[in-house]
Protein backbone atom coordinates (compact mmCIF):
# COMPACT_ATOMS: atom_id res chain seq x y z
CA UNK A 1 0.00 0.00 0.00
CA UNK A 2 1.22 3.55 -0.83
CA UNK A 3 -0.03 6.03 1.28
CA UNK A 4 0.12 9.99 -0.01
CA UNK A 5 0.50 12.67 2.53
CA UNK A 6 -1.14 16.32 1.45
CA UNK A 7 -0.05 19.65 3.84
CA UNK A 8 -0.94 22.82 2.82
CA UNK A 9 1.31 25.29 4.04
CA UNK A 10 1.78 28.63 4.99
CA UNK A 11 4.00 30.65 7.11
CA UNK A 12 4.53 27.51 9.64
CA UNK A 13 8.76 27.19 9.34
CA UNK A 14 8.34 26.81 13.20
CA UNK A 15 6.21 23.87 12.97
CA UNK A 16 7.19 21.36 9.64
CA UNK A 17 10.56 19.94 10.89
CA UNK A 18 8.30 18.78 14.09
CA UNK A 19 5.48 17.57 11.62
CA UNK A 20 7.97 15.92 9.18
CA UNK A 21 9.63 13.74 11.94
CA UNK A 22 6.40 12.77 13.29
CA UNK A 23 5.07 12.04 10.04
CA UNK A 24 8.17 10.19 8.69
CA UNK A 25 8.00 7.78 11.95
CA UNK A 26 4.26 7.04 11.64
CA UNK A 27 3.90 6.10 8.42
CA UNK A 28 7.47 4.21 7.71
CA UNK A 29 5.83 1.57 10.18
CA UNK A 30 2.36 1.50 8.15
CA UNK A 31 2.91 2.02 4.34
CA UNK A 32 5.38 0.11 1.81
CA UNK A 33 5.84 3.15 -0.10
CA UNK A 34 4.73 7.09 0.99
CA UNK A 35 4.92 10.52 -0.36
CA UNK A 36 4.84 13.49 1.76
CA UNK A 37 3.26 16.44 -0.61
CA UNK A 38 3.99 19.70 0.85
CA UNK A 39 2.48 22.72 -0.72
CA UNK A 40 3.83 26.43 0.09
CA UNK A 41 1.08 29.02 -0.50
CA UNK A 42 3.61 31.64 -1.08
CA UNK A 43 4.74 31.77 2.72
CA UNK A 44 6.20 34.91 3.71
CA UNK A 45 8.14 33.11 6.28
CA UNK A 46 11.06 30.46 5.38
CA UNK A 47 8.56 27.88 5.14
CA UNK A 48 9.58 27.16 1.49
CA UNK A 49 13.12 27.19 2.95
CA UNK A 50 12.49 24.50 4.94
CA UNK A 51 10.41 22.32 2.67
CA UNK A 52 13.07 22.37 0.54
CA UNK A 53 15.66 21.51 2.97
CA UNK A 54 13.44 18.25 3.49
CA UNK A 55 13.42 17.13 0.02
CA UNK A 56 16.97 17.16 -0.50
CA UNK A 57 17.41 14.98 2.37
CA UNK A 58 14.16 13.12 1.71
CA UNK A 59 13.52 11.55 -1.42
CA UNK A 60 9.51 11.22 -0.21
CA UNK A 61 9.15 14.69 0.19
CA UNK A 62 7.97 16.20 -2.64
CA UNK A 63 6.75 19.78 -2.60
CA UNK A 64 4.88 22.78 -4.93
CA UNK A 65 5.27 26.34 -4.74
CA UNK A 66 2.60 28.56 -5.55
CA UNK A 67 3.74 32.00 -6.72
CA UNK A 68 1.16 34.11 -4.90
CA UNK A 69 -1.24 33.07 -2.01
CA UNK A 70 -4.22 31.21 -3.30
CA UNK A 71 -5.64 30.04 -0.36
CA UNK A 72 -5.85 26.51 1.86
CA UNK A 73 -8.35 25.11 -0.70
CA UNK A 74 -6.41 25.81 -3.78
CA UNK A 75 -3.28 24.42 -2.05
CA UNK A 76 -5.30 21.14 -1.24
CA UNK A 77 -6.57 20.33 -4.28
CA UNK A 78 -3.15 21.18 -6.26
CA UNK A 79 -1.55 18.35 -3.21
CA UNK A 80 -5.15 16.27 -4.17
CA UNK A 81 -3.92 16.29 -8.01
CA UNK A 82 -0.52 15.41 -7.53
CA UNK A 83 -0.83 12.46 -4.86
CA UNK A 84 -0.61 8.95 -6.16
CA UNK A 85 -0.56 7.29 -3.05
CA UNK A 86 -3.88 4.27 -2.89
CA UNK A 87 -4.84 6.19 -0.23
CA UNK A 88 -4.30 9.97 0.52
CA UNK A 89 -4.67 11.40 4.22
CA UNK A 90 -4.79 15.51 4.36
CA UNK A 91 -3.78 17.22 7.08
CA UNK A 92 -2.50 21.02 8.40
CA UNK A 93 1.46 21.92 8.83
CA UNK A 94 0.09 23.70 12.33
CA UNK A 95 0.84 19.88 14.08
CA UNK A 96 -2.96 20.42 16.01
CA UNK A 97 -4.29 17.71 14.45
CA UNK A 98 -1.68 14.40 15.49
CA UNK A 99 -0.22 12.51 12.73
CA UNK A 100 -0.05 9.28 15.57
CA UNK A 101 -3.76 9.24 14.74
CA UNK A 102 -3.05 7.81 11.27
CA UNK A 103 -2.90 4.34 11.96
CA UNK A 104 -6.70 4.75 13.25
CA UNK A 105 -7.43 5.89 9.95
CA UNK A 106 -5.66 3.50 7.91
CA UNK A 107 -7.06 0.65 9.71
CA UNK A 108 -10.49 2.15 9.23
CA UNK A 109 -10.14 2.24 5.83
CA UNK A 110 -8.78 -1.43 5.53
CA UNK A 111 -11.81 -2.45 7.15
CA UNK A 112 -14.05 -0.87 4.44
CA UNK A 113 -14.23 2.79 5.01
CA UNK A 114 -13.66 5.20 1.83
CA UNK A 115 -13.14 8.64 3.93
CA UNK A 116 -12.24 8.33 7.20
CA UNK A 117 -12.39 11.88 8.69
CA UNK A 118 -11.06 12.77 12.01
CA UNK A 119 -13.50 14.42 14.47
CA UNK A 120 -12.89 16.37 17.56
CA UNK A 121 -13.91 15.81 20.56
CA UNK A 122 -11.75 18.61 22.44
CA UNK A 123 -9.91 21.90 21.03
CA UNK A 124 -6.70 22.30 23.30
CA UNK A 125 -6.20 25.98 23.57
CA UNK A 126 -9.05 27.62 21.98
CA UNK A 127 -10.72 30.83 22.87
CA UNK A 128 -14.28 30.52 24.23
CA UNK A 129 -15.18 32.73 21.01
CA UNK A 130 -12.99 30.42 18.94
CA UNK A 131 -14.80 27.44 19.96
CA UNK A 132 -18.41 29.39 20.35
CA UNK A 133 -17.93 30.64 16.90
CA UNK A 134 -16.75 27.72 15.11
CA UNK A 135 -19.94 25.57 16.98
CA UNK A 136 -22.05 27.69 15.48
CA UNK A 137 -20.72 27.67 11.71
CA UNK A 138 -21.50 24.00 11.81
CA UNK A 139 -24.83 23.69 13.31
CA UNK A 140 -25.56 26.85 10.76
CA UNK A 141 -23.84 24.79 7.61
CA UNK A 142 -26.12 21.95 8.35
CA UNK A 143 -29.07 23.91 8.23
CA UNK A 144 -28.11 25.09 4.65
CA UNK A 145 -26.59 22.71 3.29
CA UNK A 146 -28.52 19.83 0.64
CA UNK A 147 -25.65 17.10 1.41
CA UNK A 148 -25.07 16.50 5.53
CA UNK A 149 -21.52 17.53 6.64
CA UNK A 150 -19.96 15.66 9.54
CA UNK A 151 -19.77 18.53 12.29
CA UNK A 152 -16.46 19.22 14.73
CA UNK A 153 -14.11 18.39 11.92
CA UNK A 154 -11.30 19.85 10.11
CA UNK A 155 -9.75 19.15 6.44
CA UNK A 156 -7.62 16.04 8.50
CA UNK A 157 -9.04 12.80 6.86
CA UNK A 158 -7.81 9.69 5.06
CA UNK A 159 -9.48 9.29 1.31
CA UNK A 160 -9.36 6.38 -0.51
CA UNK A 161 -8.19 6.84 -4.57
CA UNK A 162 -11.07 6.48 -5.83
CA UNK A 163 -12.98 9.67 -3.95
CA UNK A 164 -9.63 11.22 -4.58
CA UNK A 165 -10.30 10.88 -8.45
CA UNK A 166 -14.03 11.60 -7.89
CA UNK A 167 -13.71 14.89 -6.19
CA UNK A 168 -10.62 15.61 -8.83
CA UNK A 169 -13.38 15.86 -10.79
CA UNK A 170 -14.50 19.00 -9.58
CA UNK A 171 -13.30 22.06 -10.33
CA UNK A 172 -15.10 24.88 -9.00
CA UNK A 173 -13.98 28.18 -7.76
CA UNK A 174 -14.06 28.96 -5.07
CA UNK A 175 -14.18 25.88 -3.40
CA UNK A 176 -15.27 24.11 -0.05
CA UNK A 177 -13.05 21.12 -0.37
CA UNK A 178 -14.91 19.41 3.05
CA UNK A 179 -18.09 19.65 1.30
CA UNK A 180 -16.85 18.20 -2.00
CA UNK A 181 -15.90 15.19 -0.29
CA UNK A 182 -18.92 14.85 1.60
CA UNK A 183 -20.91 15.34 -1.78
CA UNK A 184 -18.97 12.74 -3.09
CA UNK A 185 -20.89 9.94 -1.25
CA UNK A 186 -18.93 6.88 -0.56
CA UNK A 187 -18.32 4.74 2.82
CA UNK A 188 -17.48 7.91 5.64
CA UNK A 189 -16.54 6.91 8.89
CA UNK A 190 -15.47 8.85 11.81
CA UNK A 191 -12.37 8.43 13.71
CA UNK A 192 -12.54 10.49 17.60
CA UNK A 193 -9.73 12.58 18.83
CA UNK A 194 -8.83 15.66 20.70
CA UNK A 195 -7.51 18.39 19.30
CA UNK A 196 -3.93 19.76 20.42
CA UNK A 197 -2.69 23.10 20.92
CA UNK A 198 -0.91 24.99 18.27
CA UNK A 199 2.96 24.49 18.51
CA UNK A 200 4.10 27.51 17.00
CA UNK A 201 3.54 30.59 14.45
CA UNK A 202 -0.38 31.74 14.54
CA UNK A 203 -3.71 30.67 13.27
CA UNK A 204 -4.41 31.68 10.05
Amino acid sequence: MKLSVVIPVYNEEENLRILYERLSTVIKAEADGYELIFVDDDSRDNSLSVIRELAGKDSNVKYVSFSRNFGHEIASTAGLDRASGDAVVLIDADVQDPPELIPELIAKWKDGAEVVYARRRRRSGESFFKRTTSFLFYRLLQMLSEVPIPSDTGDFRLMDRRVVEAVRQCRENPRFLRGLVSWAGFRQEPVYYDRDERKGGRTK
